[in-house]
């Protein structure tokens, strides 16, 4: 194992990845779900002022922290462009095969000045063992001395506790309007991927933390 992969492991505070819930190295567990996205701008005055109402009302409903993120990232279109390579090839009428030669670098030179971004919208639902705090008192009442005890759960306790949240998010987002999936072991393997490899995956990530 090399020491850049044994670097990324120490990084990444996640230990495993099952029926879509995330464990953290702490004992932690988090679900993340990608939300469809709406035009704001097109909606009327007063579907606007129901949609940031319904919002507000939904984030003070709240008892726990949630994250929202935008993904954003650049669209890769080389494997498109190859099949219409392939297609103007075999196209046999002469005009036609110039039309799609035409588009092919219309194509290209567009995406040379606008670039293409896919956008994906996330919310990451928590769930933490509480910590508890016991004050002792040493002699005659001087030097307190704080200890903290994290909550004993098992997994099976703390994934309840989780879904019961992620139901709650499902339902206070549905009602703006918006459709709410949970993410699969894959899709969230796939995000993280992306995330962690900026290199090779151009992106943008703007997170709003609601605490």
């Amino acid at each position: 194992m090399s020491e850049q992969t044994i670097a990324t492991q120490k990084f990444v505070d996640i230990e495993e990845i099952k029926n879509g819930v995330i464990k953290l190295k702490k004992g932690g567990v988090r679900k993340i779900l990608i939300v469809s996205g709406i035009n704001f701008d097109l909606k009327s005055e007063d579907e606007q002022t129901l949609i940031l109402n319904t919002f507000q009302n939904f984030l003070n409903s709240l008892d726990f922290s949630v994250q929202f993120s935008i993904h954003s990232r650049k669209v890769n279109i080389d494997s498109y462009l190859e099949y219409m390579t392939i297609r103007k090839d075999e196209e046999k009428n002469e005009l036609l095969k110039i039309q799609i030669e035409e588009y092919i670098n219309f194509i290209k030179s567009f995406i040379e000045e606008n670039s293409i971004i896919n956008k994906s919208f996330f919310v990451s639902v928590p769930y933490d063992a509480a910590t508890l705090e016991n004050k002792k008192s040493g002699v005659f009442g001087f030097f307190k001395k704080k200890e903290t005890k994290t909550e004993n759960m098992n997994d099976r306790a703390k994934i309840e506790q989780l879904n019961h949240r992620v139901s709650q998010v499902i339902q206070g987002l549905e009602q703006i309007g918006l459709r709410v999936t949970p993410l699969e072991d894959d899709e969230i393997v796939e995000l993280f991927y992306n995330l962690y490899n900026p290199k090779l995956i151009e992106k943008k990530d703007l997170k709003i933390t609601k605490e």
